[in-house]
């Protein structure tokens, strides 16, 4: 083969190691991790509900509380 018949061979494997290296990553554990904070919200709830009392909570995330 010649040089020139060569070159369009090299773009196309190029383009094609390109196209495949581009994929989804999925992070490992994440489902895991997301419940996990899930569960932190839910007793930071309980905790923000028991303090302020029912209705006077205004904000509640995983690490903290505010009442009104």
């Amino acid at each position: 083969m010649t040089a020139s018949a060569l070159r369009p061979l090299t773009l196309l494997l190029a383009a094609a190691a390109a196209m495949l290296s581009t994929g989804c990553v999925i992070a490992p554990n994440s489902t895991e991790a997301s419940t996990q904070r899930m569960d932190d919200v839910r007793r930071m709830s309980d905790q923000a509900t028991a303090t302020c009392g029912a209705g006077n909570v205004k904000e509640v995330n995983a690490k903290s509380f505010t009442c009104k």
